[in-house]
């Protein structure tokens, strides 16, 4: 299902770090993710709803520009 505030993604399992690019095009890299997690969120059926749930306000991350 296509997200709402999510427009894509991306996880790098040799650094453990999911790249999130936003509707409004804010990007952002979450640190230290581990691959369940990244799995979980790439299988999720409303990706926001897992994201805001699982993975925003647990990981370090930086906005990139």
């Amino acid at each position: 299902m296509p997200s709402t505030i999510i427009r894509s993604f991306e996880y790098r399992p040799e650094t453990r770090e999911l790249e999130v690019l936003f509707t409004t095009g804010r990007r952002y890299l979450y640190r230290e993710v581990p691959p369940e997690a990244a799995e979980a969120f790439r299988g999720a059926f409303a990706k926001g709803r897992h994201f805001n749930a699982r993975i925003r306000g647990r990981y370090a991350y930086e906005e990139l520009d």
